[in-house]
């Protein structure tokens, strides 16, 4: 999907490093809008070509003190001007709007972080729906604070401590918030979006899946010629499987699949896919055993990253041997691969390209997105890129793909090589992880607990510890269990397991796998950590 090819109202958020950013985009979605996010140090034409109604200009961990802050493109404001197009800036957004249309902001003598009430002090467009004296919980997160605006502009709200919380300029159409409106900490946040969205700003909900689906169809066939053949290459999860469908749907038989066993994949998973494969979504698919190829490159490596970029790599060989192979059977050359990336991959990995980013930092390098070598021959495809995981989810349903495979939890296209610390050929940590996280996984469905968490899983970690097993003392190996909840995988929360289950999970474990003699669970929240372990 590209976004020249949505024809509702856009809402571009300018992204300056926070890491609540991915939820404004989200939670605007949520409205039936659709929303993008870009580097907020993008050039102005860039901005400018995807003719947005709303600007968000989003936080972040600069002040605009420092010399080498980030800050929106010149005659950005002439443009906004001249184009009608709204702006709220949110946090550092308002700082940065505030200095540089004329205001000051300072390092405050009071630094805000955390839940504060704030009180609305006129009833104007960006609070409209609230009244003088009207009182709300919000989440602050600054240490600079605004103490002269800009002319034209005025206090909509002030902290408790007296702070510069809301502000507006009607005629110029610019609003500042310096809370954070799109966290579960500000309980009135949604409304706040609700309400600038389309009362202040005109904006209308008429985005949805339905409609998507009809666009990208469009967009598949006007980009893959009539003659052209598409590779797919297809891992078992629920994102691939819907781009396939979805390319099916718009080029029939011209797409071929192919499922790569790589030897990181899960207990009887290989036989497990190409079943529902071939029983249930009707796609044809030729199916690959490569597993002594990855695990050969893999000997010895540790480095997570080197991993995903040498499993990346293994996996575009594979699909350019397929593409020749093809050639010879159709007599001309297999032109795309398609990819199952999601937005969270492009927002996690390395930046877009063209995008500019240089003031948020890489998470990961996804092996869909940063882990692909420069002189890959076949065209990429993504249909989903700018999808999260729960619209991906509701596009597959459109698609009448069938339920049950759309609630299976996310699997990394690494594989287990991400659920392996250390080198995954070493020992048999792969044989102990598979076995291990097969117990979990049944153990979950067993509880009806599997439709309540977002993704479950096992991990091999690269400590062996002491116990006593049959009498005797055992030196063995120590698995974490980790299960979160979530809505769009860009934050999480640990799932709250009772205490006999994990009793129970942990003695199938101990007492079921040869090599086990310690059972540990992951708590962490993301952030700070992420939802896998490499």
């Amino acid at each position: 999907m590209e976004p020249k090819a949505v024809k509702s109202d856009l809402v571009l958020i300018l992204d300056y490093g926070s890491q609540y950013t991915h939820l404004i985009t989200r939670r605007i979605r949520s409205l039936n809008v659709f929303s993008l996010c870009i580097s907020g140090t993008s050039p102005l034409d860039a901005i400018t070509s995807l003719n947005p109604k709303v600007i968000i200009l989003s936080g972040g961990p600069h002040s605009v003190h420092s010399p080498n802050s980030p800050t929106f493109p010149s005659g950005f404001v002439e443009w906004v001007q001249s184009n009608g197009c709204f702006v709220l800036g949110i946090c550092y957004g308002l700082q940065l709007i505030v200095q540089r249309l004329g205001g000051e902001v300072r390092v405050g003598e009071k630094q805000e972080y955390g839940r504060m009430e704030i009180e609305v002090e006129k009833n104007l467009g960006i609070l409209g729906n609230k009244k003088i004296g009207d009182r709300q919980v919000v989440w602050m997160s600054h240490g600079d604070e605004v103490v002269r605006l800009p002319e034209g502009f005025e206090v909509v709200a002030r902290s408790q401590q007296g702070g510069v919380a809301a502000v507006e300029n009607r005629e110029k159409r610019f609003c500042g918030l310096q809370y954070h409106p799109e966290v579960t900490h500000s309980p009135e946040g949604m409304d706040t979006l609700r309400y600038f969205l389309f009362d202040f700003c005109g904006v209308g909900a008429s985005w949805n899946m339905e409609n998507l689906v009809d666009e990208e169809i469009k967009v598949i066939k006007g980009t893959v010629g009539p003659e052209d053949h598409v590779i797919c290459a297809l891992s078992g999860g629920v994102d691939s499987t819907v781009a396939a469908t979805l390319v099916y749907k718009a080029i029939g038989d011209r797409l071929h699949c192919v499922f790569v066993d790589n030897g990181l994949l899960r207990y009887k998973e290989r036989e497990r896919v190409m079943e529902t494969f071939e029983r249930d979504l009707h796609l044809p698919v030729t199916c690959v055993d490569a597993s002594e190829q990855f695990l050969s490159k893999l000997k010895g490596v540790i480095d997570p990253e080197t991993k995903r970029k040498i499993i990346g790599k293994e996996f575009i060989s594979i699909f350019d041997v397929f593409a020749h192979d093809l050639e010879k059977k159709l007599g001309k050359k297999p032109a795309y691969l398609v990819q199952g990336t999601l937005y969270p991959d492009v927002i996690e990995s390395c930046p877009p390209p063209g995008s500019g980013r240089n003031h948020s930092h890489t998470i990961k390098s996804h092996h869909n997105v940063g882990g692909l070598p420069k002189d890959m021959k076949l065209k990429l495809i993504e249909p989903l890129k700018l999808l999260f995981k729960d619209e991906v989810r509701q596009l597959g349903r459109i698609l009448n793909v069938p339920g049950a495979f759309l609630k299976r939890h996310p699997f990394p296209g690494p594989g287990l090589a991400v659920r392996v610390l250390g080198d995954v050929t070493e020992g048999n940590a792969l044989d102990i992880l598979r076995q291990v996280d097969e117990i979990f996984i049944q153990s979950i469905k067993d509880a009806g607990l599997y439709d309540s968490i977002w993704q479950a899983f096992a991990v091999f970690l690269p400590v062996r510890s002491v116990g006593v097993q049959g009498d005797q003392r055992t030196h063995s190996h120590v698995v974490a269990l980790r299960a979160v909840t979530s809505q769009d995988g860009m934050t999480a929360d640990w799932y709250y397991f009772e205490h006999k289950f994990l009793d129970d999970v942990a003695r199938k474990i101990c007492n079921s796998v040869r090599g086990v003699n310690r059972v540990v669970q992951d708590i962490t929240s993301k952030p700070p950590s992420t939802i896998e372990w490499e």
